[in-house]
This record gives structure tokens, sequence and C-alpha cells, in this order.
């Protein structure tokens, strides 16, 4: 079978997290650092390993057919490419941000100022959109630091917790594009590697499932069934089976994890007891 090559950053958390993707996925790769270029053992799957900047563009050149990358990497490079697949992890901001003991009027502040930044394309679009002329200066690497030298008046930068951004004396004012990982592709590729494609995004697919739901077990009174199972209803509907004690059951379900702290009260007040949850390892629908 044709390989699929895909090219994911080749260090830092994107590295690490795009790996440990690929392995839930059961696509194992061979044991070694320092490769730029790595086989799957038991999956058409050829990894290279680059930067994360030029990960796009070797996609749109067809050097590689897919790519995890984050996605404002993909909308600074402007290249005309498929997302097809949101990650959940590697999530952070672009925003601007100026110095903390200025009041912020608005986005008309930012109107003939300098603004310090990594991602030129994606700010002069905005600025474009919004009306606004400012004078932008492309720099790599400690942009927050900018204003504090005489550099520029603002930046425009990633932010993931805020911190670097207030321990440089700056505050964030306007978010203009959140981001995570992606899965991107070219649009032309052979039906052969579509195929391979598709099997690639069905297995990280069902792993991302696996990673947002949770297995959830409970004993419940009979005559309370019909409300639990409006509550948590599953994938189809839940697994029901009869407990030794007379009036009670056992329910099985799949809930979202991020809605289980919403329902449990509920739960609980229907009378749920022995509430376990359980981690899915993979998840197929």
């Amino acid at each position: 079978m044709e390989k699929l090559r895909i090219t994911i950053q080749k260090s830092g958390r994107l590295h690490e997290k795009s790996i440990e993707l690929l392995r839930d996925s059961g696509i194992n790769l061979p044991n070694g650092s320092g490769k730029l270029i790595s086989a799957a053992r038991d999956f058409p799957l050829e990894i290279l390993f680059v930067r994360d900047d030029d990960i796009p563009e070797y996609v749109a050149d067809g050097v590689a057919d897919v790519g995890i990358v984050g996605e404002n990497v993909v909308a600074e490079k402007g290249f005309k490419l498929r997302i097809m697949e949101r990650l959940g992890f590697a999530r952070c901001r672009l925003s601007l941000a100026i110095p903390k003991n200025i009041d912020y009027p608005g986005l008309d502040y930012f109107e003939g100022l300098k603004i310090a930044t990594s991602y030129p394309n994606i700010l002069r679009k905005f600025f474009s959109e919004k009306g606004i002329k400012a004078e932008i200066h492309e720099i790599s690497g400690s942009v927050e630091i900018a204003p504090g030298i005489g550099l520029a008046d603002a930046v425009f930068d990633i932010v993931s917790s805020g911190s670097t951004i207030m321990s440089n004396g700056l505050k964030e004012v306007e978010t203009i594009l959140h981001s995570e990982a992606v899965v991107i592709a070219n649009g032309k590729m052979d039906p052969v590697k579509n195929n391979v494609l598709e099997k690639f995004l069905f297995r990280i697919r069902a792993v991302q499932k696996s990673t947002n739901n949770k297995y959830i077990l409970l004993n419940a009174p009979n005559d309370k069934i019909p409300d639990i199972v409006k509550i948590i209803p599953g994938m189809k509907s839940p697994t029901i089976m009869p407990l030794a004690e007379e009036g009670w059951s056992s329910l099985h379900s799949v809930l979202s994890e991020h809605k289980f702290w919403e329902v449990i009260d509920q739960l609980k007040r229907l009378g749920a007891q022995g509430i376990l949850v359980i981690p899915i390892e993979k998840m197929i629908v």
C-alpha cells in the first residue's frame, strides 16, 4: 500500500503530543531520536520531522501529504490547505497587548502605532478588515519585551496563560485568533493516499472520542431509570441490568467528561449510588 507522508514538529511540546497521538492511534514508530524521517512499523505512514513554520509549506508543495501543526501557523502562512481535524491540544490565542498602565479605549488606539509581532500577516489582515493603519514590525522571539526597550508601542503575540505578558508589564486587550493543533492535508492526493488518510483520521477520531468521553456505571432504583436515561442517554441507549436486590438496576452509559460535573448532582438526587467513572481507551461509533 502506498505510504502517506506526514510532517510534524521535530521538537517541543507539539512534537511530544503529536507522537503520543500517533502511538495512541496504534501507529508504532521506531525508537531513537535525531532522525529527520521515520517509517511506521504497522501502518503505511512515513513521518518527516521539521520546524513547525515549515509544515504548511511542505504540505502545500506536496512534499508531505499531511501535517500536524498549530492553526496559528497555518493562518500566518496563508496556504490553501484543508483542515481535516482539530486535535484539542496546544491551545493558545493570538492577542494584542499594550502597557498595563494605559487605559485601553478600543481598537482605534492602535491607529498609527508601532506593533511588534511574529505574525505580521494575521495582524495585517485583521487591521485591514477593521480599517486601522498601524506600523507592523516583524520580529522573531521575545516579542513581549519590545515595548519595554522602545522598539514598539504594543505587541501581537501568542498567549497561553498570560503570565509572560503580565511579567513584561503588558495587558491583553484584544484576542484575534484562537488556535489549537490541527491536521492539515494537501488537496491534490490521489485516491489511494486519500484512502490511507481516511484510515488515519478514523484512528485519530477514535482516540479523540475516547479522551473526551468516559464510561459511567451506577446503581439506581428502577422507578428512577427513565429520568436518569434522559440525563445520560449514551451513544445510542444505556445498558440496564437488574441487581440481586429487588427494585434496583445497574446502568452503564457513556458521558462526555465536561458534562459529568453538570449532571452528577442530578443523578444523586434521583437516587443513583455507587457511581463509577472509567476511562475509555478507544471509542468507535
